[in-house]
């Protein structure tokens, strides 16, 4: 039982390993909603970009189908062919990356024969992908268990959740085919506790309250996701704020889902109060001058959010003991809280 399933924050998802054909018949809504071949495509091919989409059109991996009722010698990228048009994808299959053992510090939370758990440091990508093929949590923990090849799949063995590249926090890793099966299980049916705190900028809100939505990936810009309206995947954040500052608010979320940055575009889109550092839905230059020069030089180039996974809880795949770890919040963020503290109590 190797299924994906989403996860605490993000997809955790399979490779394409045969050749991909894709067909789309163009409608007359899809003619009024895209002005370009190639947003139309983008949109409706998720995970392919523009660019990857463009180069398999000049490899002539994107074409007129043979039963298009109109003949039409030539498409282009930048026009929408005619309602009718039949177009037809061939997908070739993504380059497998197998993951090397790398000798990087792991700083343990718990371990026995079946599960690990691990603290996660904001600036360590979960698993190997493109651009970043080493100096992963993969990388590391594939040292620490000699034997965790198998386990999953070959990209991100014992790995059934993540969390992205700038949030810190508590991660679980099986170590065993059985409890990779369990956790699958586990999460697809949401049973873990999963519980994050953050700073956003924003000083009015609702001491509580849960947030409910569909996301989606962002069609302008597919490293996002986006609140979708009638699409995407149901995504639940419960909320409570902790502290209240000036310009600034300490939360807490729980999360009843796992979608990929659900968080942080339930902050930034709905409740208008994006988490502090966050450049991808907010601007970090902004946050800075709303709170200020003392706290520019509190965080200086650091450029990752301010959102940290604290607790992680959940029943053994295999023991059913009831397992539940919390970890403290990186030090820039104590620091940060630590001086707003004081700011208050210097007024």
């Amino acid at each position: 039982m190797n299924t994906p399933v989403d996860t605490v924050e993000g997809l955790v998802d399979s490779q394409t390993t045969e050749d991909e054909f894709i067909t789309y018949t163009i409608t007359a809504e899809d003619r009024e909603k895209y002005k370009r071949l190639d947003q139309f495509l983008a949109e409706k091919t998720v995970g392919h970009s523009r660019t990857f989409l463009k180069s398999l059109f000049l490899k002539d991996q994107i074409v007129v189908g043979d039963e298009s009722p109109l003949p039409i010698p030539k498409i282009e990228l930048k026009k929408m062919p005619p309602v009718g048009t039949i177009i037809e994808i061939l997908v070739p299959p993504a380059i497998a990356c197998v993951a090397e053992a790398e000798d990087i510090p792991l700083e343990i939370l718990f371990e026995d024969e079946h599960l690990l758990f691990v603290y996660k440091p904001a600036g360590m990508v979960t698993h190997p992908a493109p651009g970043n093929y080493s100096g992963t949590l993969v990388n590391a923990v594939l040292w620490h268990c000699k034997d965790l090849t198998g386990i999953g799949d070959q990209k991100r063995p014992g790995i059934v959740h993540r969390l992205d590249k700038g949030t810190s926090g508590v991660m679980v890793v099986a170590k065993t085919q059985a409890a990779h099966e369990g956790l699958v299980l586990l999460f697809s049916t949401h049973d873990i506790e999963r519980v994050y705190e953050a700073l956003v900028i924003k000083n009015r809100c609702q001491s509580y309250g849960t947030i409910e939505s569909l996301i989606g990936r962002d069609p302008h810009n597919r490293l996002k996701m986006k609140n979708s309206g009638t699409r995407g995947k149901t995504a639940i954040t419960h909320y409570k704020v902790l502290e209240i500052y000036d310009r600034h608010l300490h939360m807490e979320f729980k999360l009843e889902t796992g979608r990929t940055h659900q968080i942080r575009v339930h902050t930034a889109d709905i409740l208008k109060m994006p988490i502090l550092c966050d450049s991808m839905y907010s601007s970090k230059n902004e946050h800075m001058m709303k709170l200020g020069a003392a706290y520019k030089e509190i965080i200086g180039d650091y450029n990752y959010p301010f959102l940290h996974a604290k607790v992680l809880g959940l029943v053994h795949p295999i023991t059913g003991q009831r397992l539940r770890f919390e970890v403290p919040a990186p030090k820039i963020f104590q620091d940060v809280l630590e001086f707003s503290r004081q700011s208050i109590k210097n007024i």
